[in-house]
């Protein structure tokens, strides 16, 4: 596997960690369960870092491959160090004398990588682009958050070259179909999954005395990267409109914010978590909104299970891990109604869909949930039973079919790269 630009075992919640970070990681240990080897490959961000690791169980390794400086970069400068990437992977296999059966990247540039590896080994390539750049243009509302042309160039190469490419949803395989002219023939559908032995209702009592809350509060519940794409500034005007308006002024909750880093490397706040702060000051909601920074995944089951709802208000999400780890938790979810979250929360059953930046129908949602005790058990109790057919052990059953689907076809055709 190839993960360029993040490594799977990275803390949550930092600028370029998340449901990808999750998917590479839960896959190549439940893939491990199920007796495939599996080296995950990611560029090294810390030369104190052990540059082979075997957090993943089941002799399944991660190897941090030196390409470039050995810290983070942004990612437009990520691209200028594929080729030292893909020759510091060669270099590594061929010190190990190594053969693989298949190659599985992640995002675009991971694609890129696998295509160079690809041009000496001859191996059937899969590849998942997690997000897409032109999705993440339209919805872009400055240039700084806009992808650049070697991105989309990127992905096209990829969507060209590789045997098959795996989408998260249906939603996800027309916008390949419409926006990028894919083959829908080489695209497969299939979700990322939730670690059922970890995500799991606990009793609210027992999820709040773990994290802190008293009993008596209700929670609502972020959790996610803090970064413009994600909508939490529509969640806190939605706050604000749940405290002022006559559905919800008289009942007593609270935000919690997890994500992002408490303070940047210079010592102040980041940019856009001083912007959210700002803004919860500027509605009069310092009293009502915490921000937690990063929380360690162990901890994320007591959290779902302590809130009485986790929002989604993304302006796009290509699947929703966060979703699907709170509905395994039993907990219901409103969510923007774009992209993944369309699919995967069930509006009504599992939660409710909201259409993106629209505060206050997203806070009359959370006012509904939140005086709505039975309801909103209801939900919960639906949502556990549909987060059941995602468990990793289904999921990865269906990947294994694919990879022994390609790894066949290949040896029937050993010429078609």
């Amino acid at each position: 596997m190839i993960s360029y630009h993040t490594c799977p075992l990275a803390t949550l919640g930092g600028k370029d960690t998340g449901g990808m970070n999750v998917y590479v990681r839960d896959l190549t240990r439940y893939l491990g369960r199920a007796g495939v080897q599996v080296d995950v490959y990611t560029r090294s961000q810390d030369e104190h870092v052990p540059h082979v690791l075997h957090d993943l169980g089941y002799g399944n390794r991660v190897v941090h491959i030196p390409a470039g400086p050995e810290r983070p970069l942004p990612k437009r400068e990520l691209a200028d160090f594929l080729p030292a990437f893909a020759e510091g992977i060669q270099g590594f296999v061929e010190n190990k004398g190594l053969r693989y059966d298949l190659i599985h990247s992640h995002y675009w540039m991971s694609g890129v990588a696998a295509l160079r590896l690809n041009q000496s080994w001859n191996l059937p390539v899969v590849h998942m682009f997690h997000t897409l750049g032109v999705m993440k243009q339209r919805v872009a509302r400055s240039g700084e958050e806009a992808e650049g042309v070697y991105r989309l160039d990127g992905e096209r190469q990829v969507l060209e070259a590789a045997d098959v490419i795996v989408a998260a949803t249906p939603a996800e395989l027309a916008q390949l179909q419409w926006l990028y002219q894919a083959d829908v023939d080489k695209v497969v559908v299939i979700p990322p999954g939730v670690d059922l032995s970890r995500f799991y209702p606990i009793p609210k009592d027992e999820a709040k005395e773990f994290i802190g809350v008293p009993p008596c509060e209700r929670m609502l519940l972020y959790v996610g990267r803090i970064e413009p794409l994600k909508g939490i500034d529509t969640l806190i005007d939605a706050v604000a409109w749940l405290r002022s308006a006559e559905e919800g002024k008289d009942i007593p909750f609270c935000l919690a914010v997890i994500g992002g880093d408490a303070e940047a490397e210079d010592g102040g706040a980041p940019v856009e978590m001083s912007r959210l702060q700002a803004l919860c000051e500027e509605r009069g909601l310092g009293d009502l909104v915490t921000f937690l920074g990063r929380r360690d995944q162990d901890s994320l089951p007591y959290y779902y299970s302590a809130a009485e709802a986790v929002i989604v208000p993304s302006h796009y999400e290509s699947f929703g891990m966060v979703a699907l780890e709170a509905m395994a938790c039993g907990t219901p979810v409103v969510a923007s109604q774009v992209g993944g979250l369309a699919f995967l929360v069930q509006d009504g059953v599992t939660g409710y869909t909201v259409p993106v930046d629209e505060p206050s129908l997203l806070g009359e949602r959370l006012a509904r949930l939140l005086s709505d005790d039975e309801s909103r058990r209801r939900l919960g109790r639906q949502a556990v039973v549909f987060a059941q057919d995602y468990g990793w052990e289904t999921i990865t059953e269906r990947v294994q079919r694919l990879y022994g689907q390609m790894v066949k076809r290949r040896q029937r055709n050993p010429n078609s790269a």
